[in-house]
């Protein structure tokens, strides 16, 4: 069976997966779009829009569909707190999301678990076609996030709009062509602008399926030969849902860092000194053993582990300043911390020699792979909301678990 034929066969198979989980990441989402509504690349690409359509932009206004969901995709990863698999390599909600809901507006789609199940699928159909894809397509120096994701975003659309497989072929074939994002484009706006380009190539690609277009029916065929993808047939095994293993961010910094954060959840008491192992392909993205800036701190194993020693939410993008940068009390602790290599853990372990004040020690450990259950998550994010919207996000959480899409559109206007 072909890419083609696996894609279309979970656009039009039954919804019988984890839908709860799919409403808890709209969620998060929503929660982080807003947050970051204010973002450069966000008023940017808002200014830019055009002044037709009846799609909300966050923080205001509506629009046609497919500039929606080019403004709320990269709105909803201009912070680079949303959410991750690391499986698929890339974000998933960060580009389904706001396809999703753009076309359930523009197309008077008003109930939300009908939204919610295009999502799943989408989702679904991102992660596995990531996989797909493989590393070799990531590390060649192509973003999963925008090109997995406009496959996905165009099977989310397919099923949100109930096109025939026909139909669902031709657009999955044309997101295929305009499905693009380079990694160089990292510690640029042209990152999160990589998920709005591939949330618009899904609407885009399922608008002109529905209105009579064609596209090459072996296109993700075509898009994985030329664009250094294994094809591995692996991805379409079992009947699991691969996206149950999203992760969340609980912390505003790089992800490699957030093995670390979670062990030091469990630490009981004043800190002499602390050494971190991690596993040695974060040390050349996130260990600046001296960060002098707010974002810097994002990419510090030791400024992150003071914060969290010395009690500051790691969850609170706040928590990133210059000024904390340079806080005599949060260097003092930031000094205490050394880092370690260590090639038996994985990209996703984390290891902490604990030194306490009192002279004794501890090990702590934490592997992000371990699975998280709903509850704990449900109340995770909902603190991590809190964090980013304050009052707001009770108004998010409802709408979010509720049946009308409305509801939530008008939220997210503001």
């Amino acid at each position: 069976m072909s890419v083609e034929d696996q894609l279309i066969r979970l656009a039009h198979g039954p919804v019988d997966g984890p839908i709860d989980l799919i409403r808890l990441c709209l969620f998060d989402w929503a929660a982080v779009a807003l947050a970051g509504q204010n973002e450069p690349v966000a008023q940017i690409l808002a200014m830019q829009a055009g002044i037709e359509g009846d799609a909300s932009v966050i923080g205001g206004g509506e629009t046609s569909a497919p500039d929606a969901a080019l403004i709320n995709g990269a709105t909803g990863h201009a912070l680079d707190y949303d959410d991750t698999h690391f499986d698929h390599i890339g974000h998933t909600s960060a580009v389904i999301m706001p396809c999703v809901l753009a076309l359930a507006e523009d197309q008077m789609v008003d109930d939300m678990t009908t939204v919610a199940e295009a999502a799943l699928i989408g989702s679904e159909a991102a992660v596995r076609t990531g996989i797909w894809l493989g590393r070799a397509h990531y590390q060649i120096g192509f973003h999963q996030t925008a090109t997995a994701g406009a496959i996905g975003g165009a099977v989310a659309g397919a099923r949100l709009l109930g096109l025939s497989k026909a139909q669902t072929r031709h657009a999955i074939g044309l997101a295929a062509t305009g499905a693009s994002g380079l990694k160089g484009q990292f510690g640029t706006m042209g990152k999160p602008l990589n998920a709005g380009l591939a949330a618009r190539c899904g609407v885009e690609s399922v608008l002109w399926a529905q209105a009579g277009l064609t596209g090459d029916p072996h296109g993700v065929t075509q898009f994985g030969a030329t664009h250094h993808g294994v094809s591995d047939p692996g991805a379409w095994d079992g009947n699991d849902w691969k996206i149950d293993r999203v992760s969340h961010k609980f912390h505003a910094c790089c992800h490699g860092l957030h093995a670390m954060l979670e062990a030091l959840r469990d630490v009981d008491g004043p800190v002499d000194a602390l050494q971190v192992h991690t596993h040695p392909r974060w040390i050349g993205v996130c260990d600046k053993p001296a960060p002098a800036t707010g974002l810097e701190i994002k990419f510090s194993y030791a400024m992150t582990a003071a914060l969290a020693l010395s009690g500051v939410d790691t969850g609170a993008t706040s928590s990133y300043s210059d000024a904390n940068a340079k806080a005599p009390k949060l260097v003092a602790m930031r000094d205490k911390v050394t880092v370690a290599t260590d090639d038996s853990l994985s990209e996703m372990q984390a290891r902490v020699d604990v030194a306490y004040a009192d002279g004794s020690s501890a090990t702590l450990t934490h592997d992000l792979n371990t699975p998280l259950d709903l509850a704990t998550r449900e109340m995770r994010l909902q603190n991590k909301a809190v964090s980013l919207l304050g009052g707001a996000a009770e108004a998010l959480w409802a709408a979010c678990q509720g049946d009308d899409v409305a509801a939530l559109t008008e939220i997210l206007r503001g």
